[in-house]
This record gives structure tokens, sequence and C-alpha cells, in this order.
């Protein structure tokens, strides 16, 4: 059975996260990491060296304004209103623009172009990629990319993983993440138009602690 996506319960979803995370976007500064340990990893190169980005699931809009102070043209989307009001509040005066929209319909009603796409454990991770990255594909200039980075799935547990918000007691609210072996990844990847896909899961930089996945893919 696929998932069962509710936009509005998982914007719910979203916004309580933005709410719990305001003081922190606020007080934050910029950076670029792809993992989930600081300074641990590669950083933006492995977008090539476009002029244009658009981050989808964009959260904090910390890596965002990281691009936008060195000269990209830097857009976020992100499903909640919340969390897109603290990062324009933030980092609007730079110059950075985020827009409110679930990643599926933005992409299939912009015009817009980006030399690259990419998602830090952002909505790659929660949209289904069948969907998503024909989408992807489309709005990207010749020759861009795509990257993404999220943890990487739990031996044995693949495809749309369901995820409950805070604990098994209260209202349900809830939402789903997408795992697959790197293998998988680039065959959805090369499915869907992408060529040179490669995606591999970069250890930890402690022993036996969890890894992050790292994908990277280019249209013609």
């Amino acid at each position: 059975m696929p998932a069962q996506h509710n936009i509005d319960s998982e914007r719910e979803l979203w916004d309580t996260f933005a709410e719990s995370t305001k003081d922190k976007v606020l007080d934050a500064d910029p950076v670029f990491c792809w993992t989930q340990y600081a300074g641990h990893g590669p950083g933006p190169e492995l977008l090539g060296d476009p002029e244009s980005v658009l981050e989808i699931g964009c959260g904090t809009g910390r890596a965002l304004a990281y691009l936008t102070q060195r000269g990209v043209k830097a857009t976020g989307v992100d499903l909640s209103p919340v969390m897109v009001a603290n990062t324009t509040e933030r980092w609007g005066p730079l110059g950075t623009r985020f827009i409110c929209a679930e990643v599926l319909d933005h992409l299939s009603s912009t015009k817009e172009t980006y030399d690259a796409v990419y998602s830090i454990f952002g909505a790659v991770w929660f949209t289904d990629p069948a969907k998503l990255f024909p989408l992807i594909a489309e709005r990207l200039n010749p020759g861009g990319v795509l990257a993404f980075s999220q943890p990487p799935a739990i031996p044995g547990a693949y495809g749309p993983q369901g995820m409950y918000k805070g604990g098994f007691a209260g209202r349900a609210m809830y939402t789903y993440r997408y795992s697959y072996t790197p293998r998988k990844w680039e065959s959805l990847l090369l499915k869907a138009g992408f060529k040179g896909a490669d995606v591999q899961v970069l250890d930890a930089p402690e022993q036996d602690h969890i890894g992050t996945l790292i994908a990277r893919a280019v249209v013609s």
C-alpha cells in the first residue's frame, strides 16, 4: 500500500518543529554541511559552481544563507509557513528567498530553472522519489546537479517508513521518510532521466555511529 501523505497534517507537524527551533534560527550563523556531524564530510563543492540553487525542504535556511553570501542566487522551499516566516526574517535581508509550498506542487507549477537543486536531510527524505526526481530534472538547467543527503536506510527496512512526531501518545501527527540502498537510489535517479548518478554512504567520524547517505547526479 502506498504512503498516505496528508499535507495539512504534515504542515502542522513541521510548523511545530519550526516553532521549537525559532530561537536557533534567529541566532544562527550561515553554514553548509551535508552530514549531521559538524565539520565532517564534503562541502558545497558537490553542487559544482552554480549561479542559482534551489533547496527543497530548506528548514533553518543556514545553507542557503551560506551560498547567498558567496554570490549564489539562492531560493528555498519549505512546507511550513512558520519556518518560512522565521527564515525570511533571519536571512531575507541577505537576499535569500524563501517560498512556502509543498515541493511537488511547487516544482510542477514554477517556470524557474536552476543550476543545482539540493536537499540536506530535507524534502528528498520525505517525498516519493518516483514523483520527485522527474520534476527536479525538468527544473534543472543543462548540466545541472541534484545532490542530497540523509541517514542511510536501516538494513532490511526500505521504501516509505512511517514516523510519528514526539512519542506514541496524544493526537497522531506523522509523516513518511523514504529509505533505500545506494544502488536503488541510483536506479531511481537514472530512471528519472539523470546520468552519472553516484550514491554512497559516508562513515561517521566515530566508529559505529550513524553514517550519511550522500547522492549526486547530473542532467544532460
